[in-house]
């Protein structure tokens, strides 16, 4: 599992013309699945995404409440090394990615962190002000 974590002063998802899920002053997480995860993956990722020491003062989503927006990428699993086009092999097909993605998503809120999210398989437009900007990858 992998996920982009990015500081932001707000983020969001349109999908639509429809604001699906919006974050003020918290976390944008991109996530992307791989054919090895497991639910221990998910709520190890989840746990390591709310207890992240990135906000301010270096401070934490657990520290602080701040909210988090989860949207799922396939492409971070993308391979580009050879060519001009990317190989999505590594990336888990959407039956299986979807409900890992949703295992983070839960295990995020019984931590109690406020979460939203993307639309899985939707075409979204994820708009952020990044803060810093601070940008990290976290890989499992």
């Amino acid at each position: 599992m992998r996920a982009v974590v990015q500081t932001v002063g707000r983020a969001s998802v349109t999908v639509d013309g429809e604001v699906v899920g919006a974050v003020t002053d918290g976390l944008l997480v991109l996530l992307g699945v791989t054919h090895t995860d497991t639910g221990e993956t998910a709520r190890t990722m989840a746990r390591k995404i709310h207890e992240l020491r990135v906000l301010d003062d270096e401070r934490s989503a657990a520290d602080t409440g701040a909210g988090i927006l989860v949207v799922s990428q396939f492409t971070l699993y993308g391979d580009a090394r050879k060519g001009r086009r990317p190989s999505w092999t590594a990336a888990a097909p959407a039956e299986v990615a979807e409900p890992l993605v949703e295992a983070v998503v839960a295990a995020l809120r019984e931590r109690g962190a406020p979460v939203q999210t993307g639309r899985f398989r939707a075409h979204m437009l994820v708009e952020s002000v990044n803060v810093g900007p601070r940008t990290l990858l976290l890989e499992l």
